[in-house]
């Protein structure tokens, strides 16, 4: 495969969030979204997706800070990069109220030095999103006066995949399923862009075993994941004591075999995926803070999202169940677990 070398950025910031960048003040839970809290996760998971396809990639703004256009700019063309993908979302109105607008969007500039290659990147990011979610097309604009668009040095193109004046698509913004998706959808863009083979991320067989001594983009790729899970390491993909430290750590904290050896188990809880195993409360780990994310994407109000099943995860679990025609156990089960891991859903307006 080539050697390209793949942007992200996202837009706005969250510490402190960016001012007026958010939802309508969200019912049940009685705070309102902030972008910045959809397109963080979405670009982090996109690096992802673009380190498991044997990407080199760049984090245009690894802050939190709503860090100013004019010096992304001068970042990314200090980098060569072979793209830039954007990740933001869409508004309409006041910002007070939710109405109906909705839909995906993706954007290019014709000021940009290379603006035919931007606007087939767009196209292809709009396309893959729109095939691979469930949300509504808007289309492929040319947009003026945004400066990751117009003024950088490769081709560039930013995505939309929903409004926050939107009910159910506000919703959608804090599900990690849907950020994953958009993701994943605007790699798969990517890779049809540079004419490269997407390799899939719930496929456990695309993922070798990792142990000391090991190089290579999926090393860093683990670093990377275990980096976004709290682990203090050098992301440089090389497996040395330190990566071999945190990853025993992240198996004890995740009831793993504590082996320092990143096969298919330590895999599959880094990326969540199924089987899920039971949940109750005294649960921890990585499976408990994504429950939690998809009960507070759907407006079950729990507290701090920690990875700790107590008593608020329990009682959300359980309005959960309740609302949903399941046992109100506050135990969760492979019913409850299809149930809450569909994409989007949730309680309705008032």
């Amino acid at each position: 495969m080539a050697t390209y070398y793949i942007g992200a950025n996202d837009e706005h910031g969250q510490d402190p969030f960016t001012a007026g960048k958010r939802t309508p003040v969200m019912p049940y839970l009685n705070v309102p979204f902030y972008e910045n809290q959809f397109n963080r996760p979405a670009k982090i998971r996109f690096l992802e997706a673009c380190l498991r396809n044997n990407f080199a990639v760049y984090d245009v703004k690894p802050e939190l800070t709503d860090t100013a256009i004019s010096a992304r700019v001068r970042r990314i063309n200090a980098q060569g990069l072979t793209l830039l993908v954007t990740f933001g979302y869409n508004a309409f109105g006041s910002g007070n109220t939710f109405n109906s607008a909705r839909g995906i969007s993706s954007f290019y500039s014709r000021q940009n030095p290379r603006a035919q290659e931007s606007r087939a990147l767009a196209e292809e990011l709009y396309e893959q999103l729109l095939n691979g979610t469930n949300q509504t097309g808007r289309g492929v604009s040319d947009i003026a006066d945004v400066g990751v668009l117009q003024s950088v040095n490769c081709p560039s193109a930013l995505v939309e995949p929903g409004y926050m004046t939107n009910f159910a698509e506000a919703k959608l913004m804090l599900d990690p399923d849907y950020q994953t998706e958009v993701a994943e959808e605007c790699c798969k863009g990517v890779c049809v862009y540079l004419g490269e083979k997407y390799i899939s991320r719930n496929d456990l067989a695309n993922y070798p075993v990792l142990r000391s001594g090991s190089s290579g983009n999926f090393v860093y790729l683990l670093q990377y994941l275990l980096a976004q899970n709290g682990y203090a390491l050098a992301v440089d993909g090389q497996f040395g004591a330190n990566t071999q430290q945190a990853v025993v750590q992240f198996q004890t904290a995740n009831g793993l075999t504590a082996d320092g050896i990143a096969g298919n188990n330590t895999w599959r809880t880094l990326l969540v995926l199924a089987p899920r195993p039971t949940l109750r409360q005294g649960n921890r780990g990585t499976y408990v803070r994504y429950l939690q994310q998809k009960l507070t994407s759907k407006l079950y109000p729990l507290g701090n999202i920690d990875g700790i099943f107590g008593n608020a995860t329990q009682q959300a679990v359980m309005e959960f169940q309740q609302e949903n025609g399941l046992s109100a156990d506050g135990i969760v089960g492979p019913i409850t677990w299809q149930a809450v891991s569909v994409v989007g859903g949730g309680r309705p307006l008032p």
